[in-house]
């Protein structure tokens, strides 16, 4: 594999070629992409290939809670109007799916790459990023994920003097303190609409204040930085105060912030804003999201959400009553197997809307829907479930392994 800084060693070669015949046995065994177990083959024949792989390419790394996939998809869009990208473009997020995306990117100039936010500061090491962003922290999979204030001083320390230019939430106090250890950091306004993580303070442990879109911490001064760049309904304004207009196949103001994000790490790279956005219009579906599919003579919107954060975001974007939504909720390891957190998610805002049920804990989600107050009836799959909707377009909602179920059965 050529790049700048010449081929890769015997070593390395043996390794990325054992990777790919891993994964190609894992997928002729019907058992997914076979980008992680590849990865890992690889991994253990050369623990160095991650920051071999990286040599010759310009690296963004993108890492939060909520919003990375899309991201990364948007930036990678974005970075092709000035050269070929390798990108771990279905998500497969941690060092051995990483290391089996960038063994396919010979010919790349860039790497866009998700990394979860557990491996970040580790991932950085590696692969000498020009660029990360970094775009909310919240709670999420509470077994697995760390508590979201140490999660942010981990990034803090990791990222601690880093060469990388650090494209950064604003809005987010946790973000901010985790960024604030860079020398170089450029400040997004991409909003926040979850707070609930973020009202003491991560510097001191204060009550934070939250005037308008300000934040600030009376105690120790800790406070919202200035932004560079900003989303201001349906335009990115700029460093220099010009507004691009966002126009996107991607639905809701989550992904208007992701997009602001993107249009500022593209920036870094040299790629306009004008032309970013443009090639942001692409995206019409990320990883089956957002996706509309005919199921059983009806048209199904799929959305994933996978924490309170990513809930409450999910809501404001689908259609009003009296559209019928579909909710489905698993609890295996990849999605964390507590639950508890359908407590933090205000199910009332289904009010009017015929709601079914699905998923291996359809029975959690039910109580909590039934103590929210909204109607809805528990159904055995996703096909019962479609069959039983009224008329009009579904909004399937669903966390991680039940939404691949779902995509599994209506052949996504």
């Amino acid at each position: 594999m050529a790049g700048n800084t010449g081929p890769l060693s015997a070593r390395a070669k043996l390794a990325v070629t054992a990777g790919k015949a891993a994964a190609a046995v894992s997928r002729a065994a019907g058992r997914g992409s076979g980008s992680v177990i590849g990865g890992k083959v690889a991994l253990r024949l050369d623990p160095d290939l991650l920051a071999r792989l990286a040599t010759h390419l310009d690296v963004v790394l993108v890492s939060a809670t909520n919003g990375k996939t899309t991201t990364t998809r948007l930036i990678a869009e974005a970075l092709r109007a000035s050269g070929p990208v390798v990108s771990n473009a279905l998500g497969a997020n941690m060092p051995a799916g990483i290391t089996s995306a960038l063994a396919g990117g010979s010919d790349a100039r860039y790497g866009v790459i998700e990394v979860d936010e557990k491996y970040l500061a580790g991932v950085a090491r590696d692969v000498s990023p020009k660029a990360i962003a970094l775009l909310n922290l919240s709670r999420d999979q509470l077994d697995r994920a760390a508590e979201t204030r140490m999660l942010a001083e981990k990034w803090r320390e990791g990222l601690a003097g880093t060469k990388a230019v650090i494209i950064a939430n604003a809005d987010d106090p946790l973000i901010v303190w985790a960024a604030s250890s860079s020398p170089n950091v450029v400040w997004v306004a991409a909003g926040q609409e979850w707070k609930d993580d973020a009202w003491s303070c991560p510097s001191c442990g204060g009550v934070m204040q939250r005037p308008g879109d300000d934040w600030f911490c009376a105690e120790c001064g800790f406070r919202r930085p200035t932004p560079s760049w900003a989303l201001s309904g349906d335009y990115v304004l700029d460093p220099h105060g010009s507004a691009w207009p966002i126009r996107l196949q991607l639905p809701g103001r989550a992904n208007k912030a992701n997009a602001t994000t993107s249009a500022a790490v593209a920036a870094t790279f040299g790629v306009p804003p004008q032309v970013a956005l443009e090639r942001m219009y692409q995206v019409q579906a990320v990883a089956g999201r957002f996706d509309v599919v005919s199921f059983l003579g009806r048209d199904v919107r799929l959305l994933l959400a996978k924490n309170p954060a990513g809930w409450l975001e999910t809501f404001s974007l689908i259609d009003g009553p009296p559209t019928p939504v579909i909710l489905g909720v698993n609890a295996r390891g990849a999605d964390g197997t507590d639950t508890s957190w359908l407590w933090d998610v205000d199910y009332t805002r289904l009010a009017g809307h015929p709601v079914f049920v699905i998923g291996d804990r359809k029975l959690d989600l039910a109580v909590r829907l039934e103590v929210a107050g909204v109607d809805f009836r528990v159904c055995e799959s996703v096909d019962e479930a479609v069959q039983s909707a009224p008329p009009g377009r579904i909004e399937l909602i669903a966390n991680y392994t039940a939404f691949q179920d779902v995509r599994r059965r209506v052949g996504n």
